[in-house]
This record gives C-alpha cells, structure tokens and sequence, in this order.
C-alpha cells in the first residue's frame, strides 16, 4: 500500500521538531481535520521511534485523551511520539466521535472516512519524524477502542499492535492480512458498553455491541494463537493470555471485575459524570510494556 511504502522509506524530516504539544490540520476527503502530536523530551530526529495513536471516547477530543491516558508522561519516560486525532462531528471540537463499523454518531451517520484520515495522518507524521514502521500502534477509549479495531482490521500491514479499552469489535467486515497483537482492558460492570455484549443500559448511541469474547477470539484465530488462553487471577482482574501465535504476535485480555466504563489507572473520570476508574491495573503502562514486545515482525514489500 502506498502509506506503506511511505513508511519504509527513510524521510528527512521538514519541520525540526521541539518537545512538547503540536496541533497539526490537514486535508482529507474534503475535511479539515486535525491532530495533537506529544513530542517526549530528549527527542532526537536523527532516531527512528516508535509512535502510539490515541483515539478519544465518543463526545470527547483530543485534549481528553491526553488527561485520560497520562500517555504524554510516560512517552516522556520511554521516547516515544503520541498522535490524538481528533473525531468528527458537527461542532469543531465538541461530540466527536470515529466510524469505528457500527458506531458511533455523527462519524457513523455521514459515514467518514477516518481510516483513510489515519492514512493520511500517518503520512504527515511522517515528514516530521523517522517512525519506526515496526512499531505503530493504536488504542482508544470505548468509540477510540472500537476505532482502534477496525484500524487493526483495515491497516493490519501497519499497526502492530492496538490496546482497545472499553471498546470491542464492531466492524463486520473485518478481513485482516497480518496478525495484530491485541491487548484489551474491559470492566465486568460496564453499563455503556457491556462486557457480555447487547446494549448498555448507560448507552447513549442505543448500538448492539459484540461481547468482548468474540472480539478476543476473532483475534486469536486470526493471529493462530489456537483459543485455550492461560489465565491468572488476582482479586480484581483477570489475566488471559492466547499463545503461542504467530509472526511473535500475541492476544491478551485483562478482565476488570466491579469495573466500569473507565481507564484503568487514570486518575480519574474520563469526563465530567463519568465512572471512576479503578486503580488496577495502570492499563496505559501494561500497554506500553506489550507493545514494546510486540512489533510487526514482517511488513509487505
């Protein structure tokens, strides 16, 4: 694909970049749309480094994705760049949402393109940082976790790994050509997006949601990991790994008992009224962790 091949060619970069905040705007379908780019301290241009896609939960925007996840601090910490596209919506920076298959909102209603956004996104970056092409990955918060599934189906060539939180696969014409790593966080007790699947009491989009099961196995068979997982337990969470699978691609899932339409680990509701999360585990650095074993071990050439 020509976003690929993209990202297998060395580019030197136009904009020298600083640490901190960028919004960047560009063009796609006839829409401007736009990112925040977190750029760690210490960055060099000279090196190639890995890059994580953060999607909002639907209604929310970028800037809550950054207070959510705390993913700006730890790319700090581990060197590496973090991109929060922004949904779309009939307001400018209000009630976004992403067509992440069968939800959500405005995005699902005029039937956007936010895949190809990402391609173009991805391109973009591209000219300002030498990203690693082994190691692109995506999570997201409910309607962001939904989003980063269909991007694991669509741009299976390219993410190596996604983390959905809260958010399961939706997308009936998932086809993927590669494994994908999938490491997923989901609450027992979740009312918007039930672990169990159907519509949440809590739903404001009314959406039929698949179980998590379904999404979790759709990915082991996909990857071959075989479906009889190892499990751990704690008081609060459920541990399942699925493995051996291959091209060293993995499927994890951490079910939160008592835990409800939150991030793991966040310091606090994802928005105002929102569920508290629970303290166990810190779903943004047990990500972190997974992703830095699991980059795309083979590209298509």
């Amino acid at each position: 694909m020509a976003m690929l091949a993209c990202a297998r060619t060395v580019v030197t970069p136009s904009v020298p970049l600083t640490s901190g905040d960028i919004i960047r705007t560009l063009h796609h379908d006839n829409n401007e749309r736009n990112y925040l780019l977190h750029v760690p301290l210490n960055f060099k241009t000279t090196e190639m480094v890995p890059l994580v896609l953060v999607f909002h939960g639907g209604g929310g925007n970028a800037e809550n994705a950054v207070r959510m996840t705390g993913f700006s601090k730890l790319a700090d910490e581990e060197g590496f760049l973090v991109v929060y596209p922004s949904g779309s919506g009939r307001l400018d920076d209000t009630l976004l949402t992403w067509n992440g298959g069968n939800c959500c909102g405005y995005a699902l209603r005029q039937n956007v393109d936010d895949v190809g956004f990402v391609r173009a996104l991805l391109s973009d970056v591209q000219t300002l940082a030498l990203i690693d092409p082994h190691r692109i990955y995506a999570t997201g918060m409910s309607n962001g976790g939904i989003m980063s599934y269909r991007l694991a189906c669509e741009l299976s060539d390219v993410i190596a790994a996604i983390g959905p939180v809260a958010g399961t696969l939706n997308y009936d014409q998932c086809q993927p050509s590669h494994p994908v790593s999938v490491i997923h966080f989901h609450g027992t007790d979740d009312q918007h997006l039930p672990y169990t699947g159907g519509v949440g009491e809590d739903s404001l989009s009314g959406t039929v949601f698949n179980p998590v099961i379904d999404s979790i196995e759709f990915w082991a068979k996909n990857n071959g990991c075989g479906i009889h997982p190892y499990a751990t337990e704690s008081d609060t969470v459920r541990h399942m790994e699925f493995g051996p699978c291959e091209e060293d691609s993995a499927v994890e899932l951490y079910t939160i008992r008592g835990g409800k339409h939150a991030w793991p680990g966040s310091d606090g509701p994802g928005w105002p009224g929102g569920d508290e999360p629970t303290t166990e585990p810190d779903a943004t650095r047990v990500m972190w962790e997974f992703f830095k074993t699991h980059p795309k071990q083979s590209l298509t050439r």
